[in-house]
């Protein structure tokens, strides 16, 4: 039968989870980081979910599935409440994991708190060679992006890692954006429009460890997809939770 039923856009998805708990029928799951729909017979297609999520990812659209069963979601939901729970930890927020609280473990050696400078002028030199930075702000066809390297910087990883600054920022154009809090809407066609038309070499992802992190890499994954290009290189540069730089690979 043809009825309404619920769709998830992946590449929209930041695996926040909230309307995994949103879902009252237990039809949403979370699996490798991305919101998926369990079973056809578990979704009444009414959509109570679409409100919880940030991104937009969830609509309803109309295809063919089967009945939504009711008696088959009273056994699913019984299930869950029988499966042995994990061990206690601090529960995340929103039901996403890059929102659980931590600590540095060992505790890292207290430093004396910088003083307020008298004068101006900068400690640490910085590395950036633009004005905007933030993706929903920089035009499409900025000088700096013309024949530059590329770095698409979750907007948590400068915080993590003083490495980032020279690491990755020096040389480069920078884009900032955060997957979970910005409002994504056109962040892949804007990107694909910057490759398309600067002639950038190469793209360099920078982010977090966190699941939510890896909806960046999706963006720019589906980017370059989109912009057609066959010679440019992406590479994911994984930033840990303690500043250190976990794994660099190419896409």
């Amino acid at each position: 039968m043809k009825r309404k039923i619920i769709e998830i856009d992946e590449v929209k998805c930041n695996g926040c989870g909230a309307c995994v708990t949103g879902c009252a029928e237990g039809a949403l799951q979370m699996v490798n980081g991305k919101a998926k729909l369990v079973s056809d017979v578990f979704c009444d297609g009414l959509g109570a979910c679409i409100g919880e999520c940030p991104t937009g990812a969830l609509k309803i659209i109309e295809r063919e599935a089967p009945e939504f069963d009711l008696t088959a979601v009273e056994v699913h939901l019984h299930k869950q409440k029988h499966v042995a729970p994990p061990a206690p930890s601090a529960p995340p927020a929103g039901g996403c994991p890059g929102l659980q609280l931590r600590f540095a473990s060992p505790a890292k050696d207290d430093k004396p708190i910088a003083k307020p400078q008298t004068i101006s002028g900068q400690a640490i030199p910085s590395e950036l060679n633009q004005w905007p930075t933030q993706l929903h702000l920089v035009p499409v066809e900025a000088p700096f992006f013309k024949q530059r390297e590329l770095v698409v910087l979750s907007t948590c990883s400068p915080s993590a890692s003083p490495d980032v600054n020279w690491r990755f920022i020096r040389g480069r154009a920078i884009v900032i954006a955060c997957p979970k809090l910005d409002r994504t809407e056109g962040y892949v066609e804007k990107l694909t429009e910057i490759l398309k038309r600067n002639g950038v070499p190469k793209v360099i992802i920078v982010r977090m460890e966190v699941p939510c992190c890896g909806g960046l890499t999706r963006i720019v994954a589906e980017a370059a997809k989109q912009s057609g290009r066959t010679d440019l290189i992406v590479e994911e540069a994984v930033i840990g939770l303690g500043g250190d730089l976990l794994e660099t690979k190419r896409l």
